[in-house]
């Protein structure tokens, strides 16, 4: 390797990790897309091979794409807000919210990536990533669940992934691939201490308020990609669950002591040259938010109290209790969800123009937004757009925007009377990214 392009990769790594303790507290669980090219593309491209980024959603491609280096880094900015209609009753037994409207505090992060590609020979590729799988923030500026002791509520979920990617042709048209994934995360939650207060804890000690919690586990992803016509491209994916080391300082929070697996997610998808500068890329995803207990587990009023005041000086018993913490205690309620992409490239001359659209379920049910108004994750439409421009043979800049519409979800506080109070999440979102990649002859 030329020394210019080792003082560069270095630089890269420097920039990259000096911004990583503000990585990934996006407001969301997953990206659009990974790399700013497969971004702009809405997240298509499972049959694109375009940068070192691609082994995120598909390793073989890593076979296609030469020695190269990638450096990215989006401006993340997410909108959230909660609506609360109706005052509490302040009947025995029930969890009321103050009405109003509450915005989230903490609206923009920093998000770099950092990837890398190297043939050993004319059919075998090594590559290697640093990039994030979104997360979740939120911060309110009061007390929403009434906690005295802490002047504000959110939470904040880091996330990040170390992949090593191993892909080889299978011929020349078609290649398998393989990545070994580190996974790292680290969560906080405060305003949350009332839960504990009120007996719905399995260990109110570590329920909120304390210090950020590390988590770790490795996972691995497979792919196919391959071109079955000149024109017509297909490609496969596939990620298994992830299993985590618990969050211990906030085991009275998660289901199963504390536990907050990655899900596994698979997706397919095909890219066709309609002209020799024109490519439509079609992508299929799904990720499996019901395998993961934390994130899945719907809320539950089997976890109010393990008995209620009756009003009297007395209590009526909850013989069904199941606190926090628990291993079938209460979650997000989230399910797994399909995510359609197309995603549209025309090259002309040193110019590249590309954009995508993508619609996805909503995890986020109208019976689970009690929870989810510290992540109310419920975007489904991401429009992007990007441009990338060969500055020579070896180097090119890019960049993209995405800008996803306002969407919200409403329904009952589950923890009232009956048609007491009404919630209703909400969340929009924009980014705005620029990516530089050099290659290696």
């Amino acid at each position: 390797m030329k020394k210019s392009n080792i003082a560069k990769l270095i630089l890269v790594v420097t920039l990259s990790f000096g911004l990583m303790t503000q990585l990934f507290a996006t407001g969301g669980y997953f990206r659009h897309g990974y790399g700013i090219k497969y971004g702009a593309l809405a997240g298509a491209g499972t049959a694109l091979s375009l940068s070192s980024f691609g082994a995120a959603s598909n390793p073989a491609g890593l076979a296609f794409i030469g020695t190269r280096y990638d450096v990215n880094f989006a401006y993340f900015s997410p909108s959230r807000k909660f609506t609360v209609t109706g005052n509490p009753s302040g009947f025995p037994g029930t969890f009321g919210l103050a009405p109003g409207v509450t915005e989230s505090e903490s609206n923009g992060f920093p998000m770099p990536s950092l990837g890398a590609n190297w043939m050993i020979n004319d059919n075998m590729a090594i590559g290697a990533a640093l990039f994030g799988n979104g997360g979740m923030n939120t911060d309110y500026p009061k007390p929403i669940f009434g906690d005295p002791n802490s002047p504000d509520a959110g939470v904040n979920l880091e996330q990040m992934f170390f992949g090593l990617t191993y892909s080889i042709k299978l011929g020349e048209n078609h290649a398998l691939g393989i990545t070994g994934l580190f996974a790292w995360q680290r969560f906080a939650a405060k305003g949350l201490g009332m839960f504990g207060a009120m007996g719905m804890s399995s260990d109110p000690a570590n329920l909120s308020g304390n210090r950020h919690s590390v988590s770790t586990g490795v996972g691995v992803r497979i792919g196919y990609q391959g071109r079955l016509l000149p024109n017509l491209a297909i490609g496969a994916s596939y990620q298994i669950k992830t299993s985590m080391s618990a969050f211990d300082e906030y085991k009275g929070l998660f289901a199963e002591h504390g536990k907050f697996d990655i899900p596994s997610t698979w997706n397919v998808g095909i890219a066709f040259d309609a002209t020799k500068n024109f490519t439509i890329a079609l992508d299929v995803q799904q990720i499996l938010y019901g395998g993961v207990k934390s994130i899945a587990n719907p809320i539950d009023p089997k976890a109010l109290p393990p008995a209620f005041p009756d009003g009297q000086g007395g209590f009526i018993p909850n013989p069904n209790h199941v606190p926090l913490g628990a291993d079938n205690g209460s979650g997000f309620g989230w399910d797994d969800i399909f995510i359609y992409k197309i995603g549209l490239l025309y090259r002309v001359n040193d110019w590249t123009v590309m954009a995508g659209y993508s619609y996805g379920d909503n995890p986020v049910k109208e019976s689970e937004v009690l929870f989810n108004i510290l992540a109310p994750a419920v975007i489904q439409q991401h429009i992007t757009f990007g441009i990338t421009k060969k500055i020579n043979k070896s180097n090119e800049l890019s960049l993209a925007f995405m800008y996803a519409p306002s969407n919200s979800v409403s329904g009952a506080n589950v923890f009232e009377a009956p048609n007491q109070q009404t919630i209703e999440i909400e969340m929009s979102q924009f980014q705005v990214e620029v990516g530089y990649a050099f290659s290696v002859k």
